[in-house]
């Protein structure tokens, strides 16, 4: 299947590790000239390096200048962004009895307001260029709440009721705006996050691993490369008629429909 996505422009923030790094390489794959967004500035340009047509960015989205910063920074590249994928850190682990109003502020800052900013430096264009694609990289905790992940799943609840409401907004502008709900996929978050349980539980790692993967259909952890691949067909002009969606991938691990 021909994606349509030769030349077209693509945004990746959080792009030089885990699922932001994987969406980056498929798209690249696809033929997109790719901006990669990170912190580290010197990783960015190395990765994008070993990319077809990609350049990298040194910005921090958290800074409320950031996201206008990358986005600039790929059109001097390559011209009007078509492709626009929401992605950045979580927030710490906790419970919900444990989270304070400034946790929760924290993490809607964290999670919610660098994503509106970037849509803000890119819809206008895509609306009037009568196409685009946002896809936001969530997390599973959205349809079903994770143990101890209490401001992650609030603060992308919050991401998801925005992009819900603007997909309606501007589908008739061929626009389209989705999510992709990643479960255990082995990326450095996860390592990090099993290590931590395993740290309260006080047991071995791999007790919490295998722990994880009894729980899950299909009996082990996703790869990056499979979930870049499903971000990468919702960017396509193929998803042309796919908007306002969750769509999990997760080996199976959330039993709601």
């Amino acid at each position: 299947m021909d994606y349509g996505l030769t030349g077209s422009v693509a945004v990746v923030p959080g792009g030089t590790s885990g699922l932001g790094l994987a969406t980056a390489r498929a798209l690249a794959a696809e033929g997109a000239r790719v901006a990669i967004g990170g912190r580290r500035g010197d990783l960015a340009a190395e990765l994008a390096a070993s990319l077809p047509a990609a350049i990298g960015v040194g910005v921090d989205i958290m800074d409320p200048s950031g996201p206008a910063a990358l986005v600039e920074a790929a059109r001097e590249a390559f011209g009007p962004v078509d492709v626009l994928v929401l992605n950045g850190g979580g927030p710490p682990p906790g419970s919900a009895a444990e989270l304070t109003v400034d946790d929760a502020t924290a993490s809607v800052e964290r999670l919610l307001l660098p994503h509106i900013r970037l849509v803000e430096a890119v819809l206008p264009g895509m609306r009037e260029r009568g196409w685009g694609r946002i896809v936001a990289i969530g997390s599973s905790g959205i349809q079903s709440p994770i143990d101890g992940l209490a401001a992650s799943n609030t603060g992308r609840a919050a991401l998801a009721g925005y992009l819900k409401s603007l997909a309606s907004e501007v589908a008739a502008d061929g626009v389209t705006a989705n999510l992709v709900l990643p479960g255990k996929i082995r990326t450095d978050r996860l390592v990090s996050l099993n290590e931590a349980a395993a740290a309260r539980q006080g047991v071995d790692v791999t007790e919490v691993d295998a722990a994880s993967k009894a729980n899950i259909p299909a009996g082990r952890f996703g790869t990056p490369d499979e979930f870049g691949a499903v971000v990468t067909f919702l960017a396509s002009r193929a998803a042309s008629y796919v908007t306002g969606t969750q769509i999990r991938c997760d080996g199976g691990l959330v039993r709601t429909h």
